[in-house]
């Protein structure tokens, strides 16, 4: 059994989450959250929502598993409506789906590449089309391919990695643009390596770097218009990133290096995407708001 870490005053199943997990690897990316030995804690039952995001509709790119599913949940539950794009991990996506609908809002899931400039674009015509406006577009999709060396990384890898992790935020966002509104948020997932550096993920670190200053010079961008552009930094989430990206002994470790000594859990990143996407944080825009276990960035 692995070691788990107690959230006193919770009166729910998050009372514990693990601090350290079995070793496991799965050989594809993006990886399958349904095959995960523990499942991440993507739902805080503690958490009830407030009609924060009441009648809004929200992209969340990658919104089948990990992060972006706690983002959806926590969505639902504040009110809103969601597009889920995905690559191919449908048995992911349809438990998530589950999920938004069981809290009483509506899910359209999106299979395809988003790598594509053309999918980027018909995933957000498609969303209004179904919902009829957007307000939200949190761009969370991502894949990381560890190398112990910069000679290893491929040209393949290397634009893999970049139109997977930042292009997407460009393509989508020009569409988006067509039908956001002032007070309508941009969130997009950047992370600890943008700030610590990480010496095996030097592609995947110089996307999520990119991240940041496409959050910055945006947010400069559209402060006239109304919208609010910002980003959250995550430290080590259980994820299928992990296990789909390092071996399964570096799985046993994950997130023991940050002050907190352990891995989040995505449903510790959740309301701090509800901050950003409601009127909550009517005065933040350019930031980028950091979920990292402790671990000192400086920004």
């Amino acid at each position: 059994m692995y070691p788990v870490y107690p959230y006193y005053g919770m009166e729910t199943t998050c009372k514990e989450t693990p601090v350290s997990f079995p070793a496991q690897h799965q050989d594809r990316q993006p990886g399958f959250e349904y095959l995960m030995v523990p499942q991440p804690i993507s739902d805080n039952p503690a958490y009830v929502g407030s009609g924060k995001l009441m009648n809004k509709v929200a992209v969340i790119t990658g919104g089948d598993s990990g992060i972006g599913r706690a983002v959806a949940i926590a969505f639902a539950k504040e009110g809103a409506d969601v597009a889920i794009p995905y690559l191919d991990e449908h048995a992911d996506a349809e438990a998530t789906r589950n999920m938004v609908e069981g809290y009483g809002r509506r899910c359209l899931l999106l299979p395809g590449d988003l790598r594509e400039e053309e999918w980027c674009r018909e995933v957000i015509c498609k969303t209004v089309a179904h919902y009829g406006k957007l307000d939200v577009l949190v761009i969370n999709q991502g894949v990381q391919f560890p190398q112990t060396s910069i000679r290893n990384i491929s040209r393949r890898q290397l634009e893999d990695t970049f139109r997977t992790n930042i292009f997407p935020n460009f393509f989508l966002t020009q569409e988006a643009l067509n039908h956001l509104k002032p007070g309508s948020s941009i969130i997009s997932t950047a992370s600890v390596t943008a700030y610590a550096g990480a010496p095996l993920l030097i592609d995947y670190s110089s996307t999520k770097g990119a991240i940041v200053s496409f959050t910055r010079s945006l947010s400069l961008q559209l402060v006239e218009c109304g919208i609010r552009v910002n980003a959250v930094a995550p430290g080590p989430i259980w994820t299928p990133l992990q296990p789909s990206s390092y071996t399964a002994e570096y799985i046993k470790t994950l997130g023991v290096n940050t002050p907190m000594r352990r891995a989040g859990q995505p449903f510790e990143l959740a309301p701090t995407y509800v901050y950003l996407a409601s009127d909550d944080s009517g005065y933040v825009t350019g930031q980028v708001l950091h979920v990292n276990g402790g671990t000192m960035t400086e920004t």
